[in-house]
């Protein structure tokens, strides 16, 4: 999502080598399931990407991440053209040496077409390599009556296929009373642990499910949808409870809005699930940004569920992991910025998993914003 004013992230546990050719990262093409824990997570070290254009295109809008195959992949929420980036990324232990974009991919339709502009709105990517193919969510546009979407596409940018979702995240701009809402869709998406689906994951809540948040608490569930990635259908939902807004708005401005941003599954029913909440009005930015451990082992599959606002389900839980007002000091400019991708990068020289994140600058449109990227260490 562009957070504007609204200034207005799973994938099997694959590690290979650091496309850095950094020589204190390890390979590892194999999940280890003695991997498959995560108690905290260490802070390394923050890069800033440059906004320098690539064959006279902007860089920046990145509300996505992934890694596989020594390549690292970042989707881009901009238009003119759809676009993803092909990204060099380097570090060890002590933190980073390059953060850079390489190349520029333009996501075409079917035939090869460049995509019009409104048609498509990019949020999350990963590459699945089973298939050798990227998949990546669109938000759509409700307000256009332009569905979200969940698409695959050939490393060339060239469109494979669209798959089906629940009928009740479509847009709806007959009834004001259901529906997703405008700029709150499928933002988050992963690779589920058994690699037989994609996760994807709703921002805010659908209309009937319960209100945005508000600094006040409320009841504001999002869905989280398993679509086969074999015959491409929904086979599996859970609900997970948003946050409140962390701040109230200042310096005389309103806007607030807490969301789900992106999702890793690192283990069966096992995930990260990255929330942002952002206030106006504030110098250091007004991001609010958290890391949370999520079980939906025991949660109800809410595929054929109606509005939750009438019914009883049980949610997925989740543990506060890390939060990044804690490093706030050590970031470029003291500032959280609007961080919406996360990724597994390669294992460190001692065996220990990395963990990428990386934030949407925006393309500097309403305040100076980053292309920030952040490093940790995952501690079992």
């Amino acid at each position: 999502m562009i957070v504007k004013i609204r200034i207005s992230i799973c994938v099997i546990v694959f590690f290979a080598s650091c496309s850095s050719n950094d020589n204190s990262s390890t390979s590892s093409d194999s999940p280890d399931p003695s991997l498959n824990t995560i108690s905290s997570l260490e802070y390394i070290d923050e890069i800033i990407i440059t906004n320098d254009p690539i064959d006279h295109v902007p860089t920046g809008g990145f509300s996505g991440i992934d890694y596989k195959n020594d390549t690292w992949y970042i989707i881009s929420d901009g238009s003119n053209p759809i676009r993803y980036y092909i990204a060099n990324i380097a570090f060890n232990q002590e933190g980073f040496s390059n953060a850079s974009i390489s190349s520029l991919i333009e996501i075409k339709d079917e035939i090869g077409t460049s995509i019009p502009e409104n048609e498509i709105n990019p949020e999350a990517i990963r590459f699945d390599i089973d298939t050798g193919n990227i998949i990546y969510t669109s938000e759509g546009s409700i307000s256009n009556n332009v569905d979200p979407a969940l698409l695959e596409i050939e490393p060339n940018g060239t469109q494979l296929r669209s798959f089906v979702l629940p009928e009740n995240l479509n847009a709806n701009t007959t009834n004001d009373q259901s529906g997703p809402r405008h700029n709150g869709t499928l933002e988050s998406l992963c690779i589920s642990f058994d690699s037989n689906a994609y996760w994807i994951g709703m921002e805010l809540p659908l209309i009937e499910d319960g209100p945005e948040p508000t600094t006040t608490e409320t009841e504001s569930p999002v869905r989280i949808t398993r679509i086969n990635k074999t015959n491409g259908t929904p086979e599996r939902q859970f609900v997970y409870e948003l946050d409140a807004v962390d701040r109230e708005p200042a310096l005389g401005t309103t806007f607030s809005i807490n969301g789900l941003v992106e999702i890793l599954e690192y283990d069966e029913n096992q995930f990260l699930f990255l929330e942002r909440s952002f206030s106006s009005g504030y110098l250091d930015g007004g991001n609010t940004v958290k890391i949370y451990n999520v079980d939906a082992t025991n949660a109800s599959n809410t595929l054929n569920t109606g509005p939750l606002l009438s019914e009883t389900v049980t949610k997925a839980t989740k543990t506060l992991l890390f939060e990044f007002n804690s490093i706030r000091s050590e970031l470029t400019n003291n500032t959280v910025d609007n961080i919406e991708g996360i990724a597994f990068g390669p294992l460190f020289s001692d065996g220990s998993k990395s963990l990428i994140v990386i934030s949407d600058n925006n393309f500097n449109a309403f305040l100076p914003q980053l292309n920030q990227v952040i490093l940790f260490k995952i501690i079992p």
